[in-house]
């Protein structure tokens, strides 16, 4: 508040020693001082050591509003008023135009010399304080945008980690029923993937973890949205204590046989102590594992992905570089088998261990051979956006056939001479039958012993593939070595 003008002295005295008094302030107290008349007009000018501007002393004639910047006239208009009604000012902090056009911050403040005397205006270079208060800021915004790159890679391993070693289960929310479960849900339950499938979906849960887990499941299917708890799991061993576990379940629309069907997508993984070198054990893993770990948006373009699939479908590229781009493009999908995968998941939920050949000539790989990877992928309920997680395993170095085998082209060729003997509906029948028998076989042999997994990769039921099977006489695996001879 400024003092009341009854209260101040009357330094009308000093009004004649006013250059005098500006010469004093701005050598012990202040930057610069200017004598302002009633009118406005400086009369007299006074620098300290370190002048504010070069021009300061050709300001004597000129208006003080017109030696600031225009956005702070008005500053020097109140300044002016209230020193003329109560004969002293607050501090007011103004611009003073400055070489290359870079502002000068000065704190003006003024005191009147008598009742019609000169003002004495003193004012303080802020430009040191502006600059610590800049390096101040930088620093700090340098702080947040290492804490959020922190947290970025954190959450980049988290999810990177989550896709290689989390245990997913597909459960129709009608029955609470596994529908498919995944390798790693085979290793955590320690019972085989297909042993899994019909069973209750908390079969490999304690049993008194069972109701919390059930009720979790009944609520997001009730609510449609994910839900998570911590339960434990089942005893692996007479001896061994049940380990906690993280339970998340996302319900979602599957397309069955035309129809719509709601199942839950049940995640599971193992407690991890709120340690701080947690982020460094994920980090590590998802950089040294020999798996490639990709995840995408739900067309298929990569959003974040390891090192090992890097140097599998973008060898010299970074993740930034592969960031957007197709997964089939990347990888080259010559059996177009990595573009119905992400039809697959999407619908699904799940893809479990399903062979695929990937390279060829691709953007990335102008040439090199096709090799056999085996693919699993799930659904990842990440906030809003739905995302795919997909892990490839290489099947080995050698390279693969593009063509048919020669047993097929051998019969293709034999109903081939039969033209003009047989008609065509009938060549036609037949042609049908051998396709879809070697198929079956290229299944059964891809998946030797799998015959839930064969029938997956062939698009029907494995009731259906047993049908199938006797239609064509296929019934026993150490005959499908010499079916086509």
């Amino acid at each position: 508040m400024s003092p009341n003008p009854a209260d101040m002295a009357d330094l009308g005295a000093l009004a004649g020693l006013a250059p005098e008094l500006a010469s004093t302030f701005a050598s012990i107290a202040s930057d610069i001082a200017l004598v302002i008349g009633p009118d406005g007009i400086i009369r007299n000018v006074a620098l300290g050591d370190a002048p504010i501007s070069r021009q300061a002393r050709l300001w004597v004639g000129r208006p003080f509003i017109d030696t600031v910047t225009q956005d702070t006239r008005s500053k020097v208009t109140q300044l002016l008023q209230e020193v003329s009604s109560t004969g002293v000012s607050r501090r007011r902090e103004v611009n003073l135009p400055g070489a290359e056009g870079l502002d000068i911050p000065v704190a003006f403040a003024a005191i009147r010399l008598g009742a019609h005397g000169p003002v004495l205006a003193v004012g303080r270079d802020l430009r040191a304080i502006a600059a610590i208060q800049q390096r101040f800021l930088d620093a700090q915004q340098e702080l947040e945008r290492d804490y959020w790159q922190q947290r970025q890679a954190e959450s980049r391993y988290r999810l990177l980690f989550q896709v290689a070693t989390d245990a997913v289960l597909v459960v129709d929310a009608a029955t609470l029923c596994i529908v498919e479960a995944n390798r790693a849900a085979a290793e955590l339950f320690g019972r085989g993937a297909d042993q899994l499938v019909g069973q209750s979906a908390t079969a490999g849960i304690d049993t008194l973890s069972r109701p919390a887990v059930d009720e979790l499941l009944v609520t997001a299917r009730a609510s449609g949205k994910p839900a998570e708890i911590r339960a434990r799991l089942g005893r692996q061993g007479p001896t061994a204590e049940p380990s906690a576990v993280d339970v998340a379940a996302t319900p979602f629309r599957a397309t069955v046989d035309g129809g719509s069907q709601l199942l839950l997508l049940v995640r599971c993984r193992r407690s991890e102590a709120r340690g701080g070198d947690t982020a460094r054990r994920l980090a590590e893993f998802v950089e040294q594992t020999s798996d490639a770990v990709v995840i995408t948006d739900s067309s298929g373009r990569v959003q974040m992905a390891n090192p090992a699939f890097l140097v599998l479908g973008a060898p010299g590229m970074t993740e930034a570089q592969v960031k957007g781009r197709a997964l089939a493009e990347l990888l080259g999908d010559p059996g177009h088998r990595l573009a119905a995968l992400v039809a697959e998941v999407r619908r699904s939920g799940i893809a479990t261990q399903v062979r695929a050949p990937i390279g060829g000539s691709t953007a990335t790989r102008p040439v090199g051979g096709v090799q056999e990877v085996e693919v699993s992928a799930a659904l990842l309920a990440e906030g809003d956006q739905e995302c795919l997680g997909f892990i490839l395993r290489r099947q080995g170095h050698h390279e693969l056939p593009l063509q048919p085998v020669d047993g097929l082209v051998a019969a293709i060729e034999n109903l081939a001479h039969q033209l003009g003997r047989v008609s065509l509906p009938e060549l036609m029948q037949e042609a049908t039958h051998l396709a879809e028998r070697h198929l079956i076989l290229s299944a059964l042999q891809r998946a030797p012993g799998q015959t839930a997994a064969a029938a997956h990769w062939l698009g029907i039921t494995p009731e259906s593939l047993g049908l199938r099977l006797q239609r064509h006489g296929l019934t026993a695996p150490s005959d499908l070595p010499t079916l086509l001879n």
